[in-house]
């Protein structure tokens, strides 16, 4: 049962270095929502983390308790945190992907080259599931953040600023002169990954510090308070976190409103 797997299961806690249950302290929310990460410095991470960021109000508000697993050590959790704005009390580390494998998660592309290290290996798939080889749907969800999506909402606010080296700051007025006002308008999702993958290269050591887990993929778990699982999604493919790319969050909807368990 997944549940009883997690709540067993003990990892170190990014914000005291704690060594403790994953569950430790929301076992009677409401909702528990679980999520098993990739690599911190994954763009599936960064990218959930600012989902999440973006509704926190809400969830809260929800009841729904929020856990987060990611490969990496506390320096890359902290560096994480730092930048998504995740809160470190709710975030715990795996440096060898250990709960990954427990969960049989997809591990990604694994074709391993004679002669080259797991690290050089990891670093070829890797490559490979970015140009959509044994990662279905990378590309399309790739062009999506050019394209725009009338499906999912507006990304950033008028008055922000975004940071995204090489480019200039970009005040998110410029983004309706790519389309207009209040979905996903053109290069706004693509201006967002770029600032994520910015931020990773510039810390590259401390959010991997070991690449061998890479390719590595995650997965969502929704449970009740009874430890029921409501809902499970399990990524195979980078960009690939959520079943609603448009609304990675969309399928807490339900649940809030009393219409499952």
């Amino acid at each position: 049962m997944t549940y009883t797997l997690l709540s067993q299961t003990q990892r170190q806690r990014v914000s005291d270095g704690v060594v403790t249950s994953l569950l430790s302290g929301c076992e009677s929310s409401p909702r528990q929502l679980v999520l098993i990460w990739p690599q911190l410095g994954d763009f599936d991470s960064l990218e959930y983390a600012w989902w999440l960021k973006r509704e926190a109000k809400q969830l809260q508000a929800q009841g729904i308790a929020i856990r987060a697993v990611g490969i990496g050590d506390r320096t890359s959790g902290q560096r994480f945190c730092d930048y998504t704005g995740f809160p470190p009390d709710c975030l715990f580390v795996d440096p060898t992907a250990d709960l990954h494998q427990t969960l049989n998660l997809y591990p990604g592309l694994s074709l391993k080259l004679p002669g080259l290290s797991p690290g050089v290996n990891a670093y070829l798939n890797l490559m490979l599931m970015c140009a959509g080889i044994g990662s279905p749907g990378t590309l399309a969800e790739v062009f999506r953040g050019y394209r725009g999506d009338k499906k999912a909402p507006q990304l950033i606010g008028d008055e922000e600023i975004v940071q995204a080296p090489p480019l200039p700051p970009l005040k998110g007025s410029l983004f309706k002169l790519a389309g207009g006002r209040g979905f996903q308008r053109p290069f706004e999702l693509a201006t967002l990954r770029l600032r994520n993958m910015g931020e990773v290269l510039s810390h590259w050591k401390s959010y991997v510090p070991d690449s061998a887990y890479l390719t590595q993929r995650g997965a969502t778990f929704l449970f009740n308070s009874q430890g029921e699982l409501l809902y499970e999604h399990r990524d195979r493919a980078i960009l690939g976190f959520a079943a609603e790319m448009s609304n990675p969050l969309s399928f807490l909807t339900d649940f809030v409103n009393n219409k499952k368990k």
